[in-house]
């Protein structure tokens, strides 16, 4: 019972989810709506028109013997009025609906867009959201469209339906009992057939998915050299025909009932009411005489418009059924209700950074603590340090004071007051970041640094070269073709740049370089560089954003020594904190780590002088690729000599 309660809240909502999107595409485009409203109202009033009365009406006046020009006057008024539907249709289908299907797919893309722009950071990380927001987005605008299509069909099906049994109960009472055959096909073995069909392709996903990723691994470039170089291309062979295999056991084990359920769907569909009901009207004219051949004319034109009529209502409800599931997820996306809008409304944080303090803040994540009672102040116009192993929980911090995510217990407060209680876009507009795990957009490399902010045009070049000296990309870049408005990546120019990791993390790094504001963070910066191009960097950073509040995330602990304060965090709270001179002195975590790692290029330099005075070592023997290419910088951090990473440990 319990199982069947949940089955018809789940038919209500699939047919309230038709009637959202009925409303949701009205109220883009009414016209859309309109339109689609008359066209399918009139392609059923045609079926209807001709089989009920057109040819009732000219069987009747040949058998009356009714002047040849009354007929005629009666055929050209009809044939006017059906030219003028059909030229209807030809505008509709050639002008207004893709005119109107442009415009409902910007006006629902710009709501879906603003959603997901506006929805916190954290559905992103909820697989289960964002599933749901890839099936909303997933031909949103062709599902909206079909779905307007689909609730006309329903309506207007079953009234042509109603109105389909009318006229042939008028016409003959035992006539209506052949609808019977059809209706049996369509909602009875058509349903079961469609559910067999379900059930085979349910079953076949799993050597579907294995056979398109086989297509899709043998055409991408990436894997073009393993293929080459190993045999794994046999492997691969023996994945698809493993797959092959399994489809075809999938449809042989299907094959006897769907096409058992299929020749019945046909037969009750199409054979029964066709020969059935022919037979039946022709032993009433030709045997009994109990029937006249206008009224058989009549009938046999019914059958055929019912039978139709019949399969697209009963099409359309199945649509409607299926079109609900998807919108589900598509309603569920747009009615989400946001934890932190984007476009929330507050306070205006002004553009000075006095203070930011985190107050007894902890934070959790699916139910794991992350942050534990953490307490810590930045003060403005000083430069800090996180540091600590991974897990400890700094890029969470991070999150915090951006506020992708709210604290669970504790606050954050920036000049001694809540960061909740600010306009969230103007807050986040005090910081500039420059994270890890950055991504390239397939735009000029202008851009990738400006990233829409706020600049005049007549400043904008100059401001970039500038950020592109400081992070270390500017030799880089302008040996490119076209220089700055060079695009990066080859998604829409095939000339375009991929650069290697180390000059996409110092494009990166320029973007934080490039945006005026009082807060800049540094989420390891120098990652994938070579120890003299991170000297080079921190120097750049300190001295270029002296005025700045400054914070970094790194491991190599060389890197922040120069930093006024260091928080060492560890599980999640401050561990020990200070200036890089008093941490040493306690003799603690840090100065354990800082020791480990100092003692390591120490070590991995004299194993490479060594190398060198024996005469066996020699970058080319190392692989190193020549300095120009894209990978130069990922080996250089490998294989640069580390005489001059001792000198980074010693002078900082």
């Amino acid at each position: 019972m319990a199982e069947k309660k949940k089955r018809e809240i789940t038919r209500t909502r699939a047919v309230a989810n038709n009637f959202f999107a009925l409303g949701l595409v009205s109220g883009i485009c009414r016209k859309f709506v309109v339109h689609k409203a008359i066209v399918k109202f009139l392609g059923y009033f045609e079926w209807l028109f001709y089989s009920a009365f057109f040819m009732r009406f000219v069987i009747n006046s040949l058998e009356k013997g009714d002047e040849f020009s009354h007929i005629m006057i009666f055929i050209v008024i009809v044939t006017v009025v059906f030219a003028g539907m059909s030229l209807y249709n030809a505008i509709l289908e050639g002008n207004i609906i893709p005119v109107c299907s442009a415009i409902i797919n910007k006006g629902l893309y710009t709501k879906l867009f603003k959603k997901s722009r506006n929805v916190e950071l954290e559905c992103f990380e909820n697989s289960d959201f964002y599933d749901k927001y890839t099936l909303a987005m997933e031909k949103a605008d062709e599902r909206m469209l079909s779905t307007v299509d689909v609730i006309f069909g329903v309506i207007f099906g079953a009234i042509a339906s109603v109105c389909a049994f009318v006229f042939m109960y008028q016409v003959d009472k035992l006539s209506v009992l052949f609808i019977l055959f059809p209706i049996i096909g369509n909602f009875i073995f058509g349903r079961m057939n469609s559910k067999v069909d379900y059930i085979r392709n349910k079953d076949m996903v799993p050597y579907n998915r294995k056979s398109a990723y086989v297509n899709r691994v043998m055409y991408l470039p990436e894997y073009a050299k393993e293929i080459r170089l190993t045999k794994v291309f046999s492997l691969m062979k023996r994945q698809y025909r493993d797959a092959i295999k399994g489809i075809g056991e999938v449809a042989d084990k299907y094959s006897f009932k769907s096409a058992v359920l299929h020749w019945l769907y046909v037969m009750f569909t199409f054979t029964f009411i066709f020969e059935g009901l022919l037979m039946y009207g022709a032993y009433r004219t030709l045997v009994s005489h109990t029937m006249t051949l206008a009224q058989l004319s009549v009938i046999t034109s019914m059958m055929v418009s019912t039978t139709w009529i019949l399969i697209g209502f009963t099409d359309s409800i199945t649509a409607l059924f299926k079109n609900g599931l998807f919108i589900d997820y598509l309603r569920t996306f747009l009615e989400y209700d946001e934890k932190i809008p984007e476009d929330w409304k507050g306070m205006d944080p002004g553009k000075e950074i006095k203070s930011i303090e985190f107050r007894d803040v902890s934070f959790s994540y699916k139910d794991k603590e992350v942050l534990s009672h953490l307490n810590m102040e930045f003060r403005g116009g000083k430069t800090y340090a996180l540091v600590g192993h991974n897990g400890a929980g700094k890029t969470t911090l991070i999150k915090l004071l951006l506020r992708f995510y709210d604290p669970t217990d504790g606050m954050i407060l920036l000049n001694g007051r809540n960061i909740k209680d600010y306009d969230l876009q103007k807050y986040r507009a005090l910081f500039a970041t420059a994270f890890q795990d950055h991504r390239m957009f397939s735009m000029s490399v202008l851009d990738n640094v400006v990233m829409g902010e706020n600049i005049p045009d007549d400043e904008k070049e100059n401001k970039v070269v500038e950020a592109l000296k400081l992070s270390g990309a500017y030799d880089k870049v302008m040996s490119l073709p076209k220089g700055i408005n060079t695009t990066l990546t080859h998604e829409f120019d095939d000339e375009g740049a991929v650069l290697s990791g180390g000059e996409f993390q110092k494009i990166v790094v320029a973007r934080a370089f490039v945006k005026d504001c009082p807060f800049k963070i540094f989420d390891e910066p120098s990652s994938a560089l070579d120890p003299i191009a991170e000297n080079k960097l921190f120097d750049n950073i300190y001295d270029s954003c002296r005025d700045n509040t400054l914070v970094f995330i790194s491991h190599r602990l060389s890197s922040v020594q120069n930093a006024d304060y260091v928080y060492l965090l560890s599980g999640g709270s401050v561990k020990e904190q200070g200036n890089h001179a008093s941490l040493m002195a306690q003799g603690g975590i840090y100065a354990d780590m800082y020791n480990k790692q100092a003692k390591n290029y120490l070590a991995l330099s004299e194993s490479t002088d060594a190398g060198m005075t024996r005469g066996r070592f020699s970058l080319s023997s190392q692989g190193v690729a020549d300095s120009e290419t894209d990978e130069g910088d990922e080996m250089t951090e490998r294989n640069v000599p580390m005489s001059s990473g001792e000198e980074v440990i010693c002078n900082g």
